[in-house]
């Protein structure tokens, strides 16, 4: 690996050690050239796939862009950034295992709602409101009765 400071082409590794729970492993690394130390991170390349929109546009998937808006479903609720971020890996995780090129955001939007459902009602209801589109107070109120009846055959 080249030297971030020096641009020799020889470094070696001093340490390994797996991090993101063995999804990634760092290394540190010393330049033999400047003798500066740098870390580096080896992780699997994941297959990157599409998002098709409601209106048929297609994107990038983004895991910003879904952690973004469990953060805004979540805010000033005691759900911490390491739920939230554990919710978008596991969402990730679960399309890569799919192995499909295309997901629909209905999809994701659906997993991101059942997380949500299971960690914090009210985050749910913020997102569904927004995800759902609710153009009522009744549409609103139908989810509110679905989430309560659901939480009655769980207990």
């Amino acid at each position: 690996m080249k030297c971030p400071f020096c641009d020799k082409p020889d470094t070696k590794v001093i340490d390994s050690r797996p991090t993101d729970d063995g999804r990634a492993i760092r290394r540190r690394r010393e330049c033999e050239g400047c003798g500066k130390r740098f870390t580096t991170y080896e992780k699997v390349e994941e297959i990157l796939f599409m998002v098709v929109k409601r209106d048929g546009s297609r994107e990038s998937f983004d895991r910003n862009k879904v952690l973004n808006g469990i953060v805004r479903a979540c805010e000033k609720r005691p759900v911490s950034m390491a739920q939230m971020e554990a919710i978008v890996d596991d969402i990730e995780r679960s399309l890569n295992n799919q192995m499909e090129k295309e997901v629909s955001s209905a999809y994701i939007g659906d997993l991101v709602m059942e997380h949500l459902a299971a960690l914090d009602e009210v985050a749910y209801v913020r997102f569904a409101s927004v995800y759902r589109q609710f153009k009522d107070v009744n549409t609103f109120v139908a989810e509110i009765e679905k989430l309560l009846r659901d939480a009655d055959t769980k207990r």
